[in-house]
């Protein structure tokens, strides 16, 4: 055992822990440990522009990738930009471990210069949180953070580490493995409560099964897609769910909730036995629980995470356990099973809801955003990694981008961060250098982190930014029409810069689209003539189009808006 400084130490636990990038911004408390990073060639780190960024960076490759996200900020300021990073990581269970330095212990408590209460501040938006008080506890902490982050229900993990412990020196000793009386996370579900959700399922009448992000965290798509196929059951996915199953299958109707398909709510809300896996009944999805409880049914919950169960909705078969395992061992139980539920009669009637045809939309002289998502889709093949940001453009890149494969689609959906679109897809070009990656945004969101036009030059990330200029904050507008009498309370953006010449001063790519017929073109040049480039894309769109179908808050998802029937 070597004698390490503590930022030796920090250096040598993320080697050991095989990370390849830190995103991270320099400043005084964390000096030692980038004076350490600079000594070192195996760990690249990625300099942001904003703290904000280093963390949705890091998110992004966690998200497009089976790897923990790392980020290091400096104390006060730089752990307090990293806060909202922290807190959208935290609500769609991200594994991330997050760096900030802090000032000397000997200072703490006495209002040092850029001295703030980290632990105190991230306390209710981290899974857990460590301050290190002692340089021969850094290496444990740290193997502590990157096990908790990553194990049972993922999320961000802070160690907030002060100046004089990256200084102070003890012998380094990493273990191989950890065990924590206090936290053992359930990986194996109970087989008897297996064997009854399996029985319910096989006497379905009207059954569906409802995944969400929990599937692609617990890597169990190839367990839901072989589960689904031998059922022969409908299936949607959650905005965070989608890519879990293929959306060019058959079996599958689309997004559900707020924004979902006709027949994938109406199929949720009458069905008899219902299956809900990695998710969590939450507001956007389900809408009024009363409501949605009103039609009695079954309903089998599968999550890792007990606390999950029963928290909206009473459930009938609780199972908790690592999702991946439990699906595998209902498909062995299904495989010892002959015989396969009749449901004929409910297929027709899902066939008579999707004849609504609830996508559908008209065409014409002004560029519709749904056409340039769907353009994007066959420019890429259907197989880039889509990230996005917050609002109207989120919802159309999810209704109409089909996503056959897991971690393709990244995007805020329990916190709805605006400026996450731009940091995500640098994450995710570093995590899959061979993948074309788009970022789909829109003119307000993308101005809340477009500092990062700076880092993607710097670092060579060949991104395509897909802006769908309306003008407008498009999603508030959408509200202030339809439930403020179209008073548009500061959504109009009257001051918008040229995003043409914005990018370009960045040194990328810039490209206006005004006509639908120069959409395919655009996408083709951007994707196949600069490959190699950031292109920013500023596609201007009709200034008007709203999001359908549509279920207004505190309703229930049969009282659905559809697009011919706007009001």
């Amino acid at each position: 055992m070597t004698m390490m400084t503590g930022a030796e130490i920090v250096i040598r636990c993320l080697q050991e822990e095989k990370v390849e990038y830190v995103f991270g911004y320099p400043g005084g408390s964390v000096l030692h440990i980038y004076d350490e990073l600079f000594k070192q060639d195996q760990i690249k780190h990625i300099l942001v522009r904003h703290e904000q960024a280093a963390v949705h960076a890091a998110d992004g490759l966690a998200r497009s990738s089976k790897r923990v996200g790392v980020a290091l900020v400096t104390s006060g300021p730089g752990a307090t930009n990293a806060v909202t990073g922290i807190a959208t990581a935290y609500m769609d269970s991200i594994p991330l471990v997050v760096l900030t330095g802090q000032v000397p212990t000997f200072y703490i408590g006495q209002d040092a210069f850029q001295e703030c209460d980290t632990v105190g501040i991230t306390r209710h938006c981290v899974k857990h949180n460590f301050l290190v008080k002692d340089v021969r506890d850094l290496a444990i902490t740290l193997k502590k953070a990157f096990y908790i982050a990553s194990t049972g229900r993922p999320g961000p993990v802070v160690v907030d580490i002060p100046k004089d412990i990256t200084a102070a020196k003890c012998k380094f000793e990493y273990p191989a493995e950890i065990q924590m009386r206090s936290y053992n996370p359930i990986i194996k579900g109970h087989s008897g409560q297996i064997k009854k959700a399996v029985n319910l399922l096989l006497g379905a009448k009207r059954p569906m099964i409802y995944t969400g992000g929990g599937v692609i965290l617990s890597n169990a798509a190839e367990q839901l897609t072989t589960l689904t196929r031998r059922l022969g059951f409908p299936i949607t996915n959650t905005l965070m769910g989608l890519g879990a199953y293929p959306a060019t299958d058959a079996q599958f109707l689309g997004m559900p909730g707020m924004h979902g398909t006709v027949e994938a709510n109406m199929a949720m809300q009458h069905c008899d036995v219902l299956l809900a896996i990695g998710t969590r009944f939450d507001d956007r999805v389900i809408g009024n629980p009363e409501d949605f409880c009103s039609i009695p049914r079954k309903i089998i919950h599968v999550d890792i995470d007990p606390s999950s169960i029963s928290k909206r909705v009473r459930v009938d078969v609780p199972i908790v356990g690592n999702v991946a395992d439990v699906l595998e061992e209902m498909i062995q139980l299904l495989e010892a099973e002959q015989g396969k539920t009749n449901i004929a009669d409910w297929w027709k009637q899902i066939g008579g809801w999707q004849s609504k045809q609830c996508m559908k939309y008209s065409m014409g002289k002004e560029i519709m955003p749904q056409f340039v998502i769907e353009k994007l889709w066959e420019v890429t093949g259907g197989n880039a990694i889509v990230t996005s940001d917050v609002g109207q453009h989120q919802m159309w890149a999810a209704q109409y981008y089909k996503f056959d494969q897991p971690r393709r689609w990244l995007n805020s959906g329990g916190l709805g961060t605006m400026g996450v679109g731009l940091p995500y897809a640098m994450g995710a070009a570093l995590a899959n250098p061979d993948r074309q990656i788009a970022c789909v945004t829109g003119d307000g969101s993308i101005q809340m982190n477009i500092q990062e036009l700076s880092t993607a030059k710097q670092f060579g990330m060949p991104i395509k930014i897909i802006n769908l200029n309306n003008r407008y904050l498009g999603m508030v507008r959408q509200w202030q029409e339809m439930f403020y009498d179209r008073r548009y309370s500061h959504t109009y953006m009257d001051s918008l810069p040229d995003f043409v010449k914005l990018a370009e001063a960045y040194g990328h790519v810039g490209i206006r689209v005004d006509k639908p017929e120069d959409v395919e073109p655009a996408l083709r040049k951007a994707f196949v003539d600069h490959k190699d480039d950031l292109v920013f894309l500023d596609i201007r769109t009709t200034r008007e189009a709203n999001v359908f179908p549509m279920v207004a808050a505190g309703k229930g998802l049969s009282d659905m808006v559809l697009a011919d029937e706007e009001r």
